[in-house]
């Protein structure tokens, strides 16, 4: 798969997967949404080998979904904060936890998405901004918007 062409494509979803779109880069932004930082703390979660994980730091930094800073000069250690691109992201991986859970439900999560003030689940719907309106509910059509005049 060429990246680079990917990346900067014409195509949303395809500019976007080119980012976030394997699945350790994913479980990486989920981590990070649950609080974690630091490298040892993503390694030991995922059970990740360290090359790819640092592959894949540099690659969410340079995306501009998560900000590196350090916090120890000796030994220099960094952690990995979540952008406001990265915060964008957690309703997306909130989505792609709900289709699993109802298409690929078996065994007990190992955790949930919880609303703070009230304690209860959370159950992610994605919805059109314009009317409101589930987005599964919506007939959609992709259309290819027309070239501007050269």
């Amino acid at each position: 798969m060429d990246i680079d062409k990917l990346s900067s494509g014409t195509c949303a979803i395809s500019r976007s997967l080119a980012f976030v779109g394997d699945a350790w880069s994913a479980l990486i932004l989920r981590d990070a949404s649950r609080g974690m930082t630091q490298f040892d703390q993503f390694r030991t979660s995922l059970g990740i080998a360290p090359n790819i994980l640092s592959r894949r730091l540099k690659a969410l930094t340079e995306a501009g979904v998560l900000e590196k800073r350090r916090y120890s000069e000796r030994p220099p250690r960094d952690e990995y904060m979540l952008t406001q691109a990265g915060r964008d992201f957690v309703p997306i991986l909130a989505a792609m936890a709900e289709w699993g859970r109802r298409y690929n439900g078996g065994g007990s999560p190992l955790s949930e998405l919880v609303d703070r003030e009230t304690g209860k689940p959370v159950r992610a719907l994605v919805v059109d901004e314009n009317s409101g309106r589930p987005l599964h509910e919506v007939a959609l059509q992709l259309v290819m918007p027309e070239a501007a005049p050269g």
